[in-house]
Formats: structure tokens, sequence, C-alpha cells
């Protein structure tokens, strides 16, 4: 698949992300899993869910106003990364979404 249809690909799933619940990057893209920072790094949609975004580890990249935005979702968390076995929406639930 072309880079752009895999940027846009990225971009609906993320769109399509329910409040609530977090993806990670490699659930986005699993053969380029640095590909959806990219995309999200040069994204300028303001309405786009990037928070919900996170490392496979519940960690981001973001700092506060990445936990903000969670915490406002109630996103659970496990000290300072997100609570992956409470929010993490699996690959395959992502793919349903699509």
């Amino acid at each position: 698949m072309p880079d752009l249809d895999r940027q846009e690909k990225i971009l609906a799933l993320i769109r399509k992300l329910p409040e609530g619940f977090v993806t990670t990057y490699g659930d986005l893209c699993p053969e380029a899993p640095r590909l959806p920072g990219r995309v999200l790094a040069t994204n300028t949609d303001k309405k786009l869910p990037w928070h919900r975004v996170v490392r496979a580890d519940g960690s981001f990249a973001q700092g506060e106003r990445q936990r903000r935005l969670l915490r406002k979702e109630a996103i659970p968390f496990k000290g300072n990364r997100v609570d992956m076995e409470v929010a993490h929406l699996p690959r395959e639930a992502l793919a349903e979404l699509s």
C-alpha cells in the first residue's frame, strides 16, 4: 500500500477511536509502527483525537497536555502510564472500526 494510502487509513482509524480508549502506534500500522508517529507529527486536523494513541507500554510523548486530555476522558492510569489492561482497544477491535 502506498504511504499516502497508509497515512489516510491511519488517520481514519484514529478518528474512529471511541472516547475512553487508546490504541498503540503498532496497532495502527503493524508493518510500519513508526509511521503513525510521523503522520501525527504533521497532522493539522485540530479535531483528531491524537491523544488516544500511546506507546505499547502505555507511556506517551506529549506530557501533561496528553495526560490532561486522557484524564478528561476518564482513561485509567497505572502510575504515569495508561492502564493498558483496561483502556487498550486491541488491533482486532480496531480493525472492526474500519
